[in-house]
């Protein structure tokens, strides 16, 4: 294997490729420019985004020539496969139809934590929403003590309070621990997945992120919440089927990189999710028994599902949506649709509003505040403070 294939290695003719200069060059203190020379920097500046779009620019053609035919010949793409260009009455129809008389739902979470020594608390919001109004929000918040239960060995009790702390690193800092991912972005999916399953009432429900997200089909590491993710996801996806899901951002950036080419209110309908999930099913550390179900889930709901990408306007990017193959031509014209009342953004503005809505439900200010009061009322306003949230801010 050659040395810059090596994932955490960085090969010196590889960095130079990227940044057009070697590892040497920036190391050479004296060839950085002063901080106050801020002329020099926006010209520079200017100069690297003005070449780096003409780059890009210069693909668009060679991609729609060249690249967009092949789509629907690759081996295994779905019979769907190709470029399409949805019109003005298209989209009228979809706002009429569906959009503004409530038959599509949107969903959208936050997710907050607040983590001190004697205890983090991590809060879960769901909101629900269509045209027709606000449908409804829902909340869950999480108490992590470390110690809760004493074995009546006082020396033994603290041993392991003090054991605990150890593993879990630094107060106030992103945990990566396998309880925090599980609270935050684990729980977090079901919510907003199980919301549209079983509280969503219209005949479309459209969700922000992937249908099957990492952290759901590996459990975040809970086969418990394996076993439940599998059986709502199917449910949703396989039962309801009129789903769409639109996608922030994606590590594909060759799908990026194609759909950039497109015109705008066309759409691409790429491949299925199949191949996507396996591969997470085949890497995911399960035990022996639920790997077997994680791969057959995967080929059940990952062969219906497919992935596509659209722009909807000049001035916006592209964005990855997924729907059940059946739907996929309906589904492309709602997420257009909606995103098309965003003329810079390009993104649904229904998954815009639920976000919104969460975000003024549950924000940040909100719930620390009320953190903050609490603590205040156990007669230590500032013990358990860490030093960023009491930091002067200007």
């Amino acid at each position: 294997m050659a040395l810059w294939d090596e994932p955490f290695l960085v090969d010196a003719r590889a960095y130079k490729e990227a940044y057009g200069e070697s590892l040497e060059e920036t190391l050479d203190i004296e060839k950085w420019q002063r901080g106050e020379d801020l002329g020099a920097f926006y010209a520079k500046l200017e100069d690297e985004i003005k070449e780096a779009v003409a780059s890009e620019e210069a693909q668009r053609e060679p991609i729609r020539r060249e690249i967009f035919p092949r789509i629907a010949r690759r081996p295994g793409a779905p019979r769907i496969a190709g470029c399409y260009r949805a019109t003005v009455d298209d989209l009228r129809y979809t706002h009429r139809s569906l959009l503004f008389n409530g038959a599509v739902e949107a969903c959208d979470g936050t997710s907050l934590s607040y983590d001190s020594l004697p205890i983090t608390i991590t809060q879960l919001g769901v909101c629900l929403i269509s045209y027709q109004g606000d449908l409804g929000s829902w909340s869950q918040r999480l108490f992590r003590r470390d110690l809760r239960a004493a074995s009546g060995e006082p020396l033994e009790d603290l041993l392991t309070l003090l054991e605990k702390r150890r593993q879990r690193g630094s107060i106030d800092v992103e945990e990566r621990s396998r309880l925090s991912e599980l609270a935050r972005r684990g729980i977090m999916s079901y919510a907003e997945r199980a919301v549209l399953t079983w509280k969503a009432q219209a005949p479309w429900r459209m969700g922000h992120g992937a249908p099957v997200p990492y952290e759901l089909l590996t459990g975040s590491g809970s086969m418990e919440l394996f076993r439940h993710s599998l059986a709502m996801l199917e449910k949703l996806l396989l039962g309801h089927r009129k789903v769409v899901f639109v996608q922030s951002d994606i590590s594909a950036r060759h799908w990026l990189t194609i759909g950039q080419a497109l015109e705008p209110l066309e759409f691409l309908v790429l491949e299925t999710i199949e191949e996507r999930l396996l591969r997470i099913a085949d890497q995911g550390h399960y035990p022996t028994q639920f790997q077997q179900q994680a791969r057959d889930f995967s080929r059940k709901i990952g062969s219906q599902l497919v992935m596509g990408i659209y722009r909807a306007s000049r001035y916006a990017p592209p964005h990855v949506f997924y729907s059940h193959i059946d739907h996929v031509f309906e589904a492309a014209l709602i997420a257009l649709a909606d995103s098309v009342l965003q003329e810079h953004r390009g993104f649904p503005l229904l998954i815009d509003l639920a976000d919104t809505i969460c975000r003024a439900t549950f924000g940040n200010d909100i719930f620390e505040d009320a953190i903050h009061t609490a603590y205040v009322r156990a007669g230590e306003p500032f013990r358990f403070v860490s030093e960023r949230r009491t930091r002067a801010r200007k």
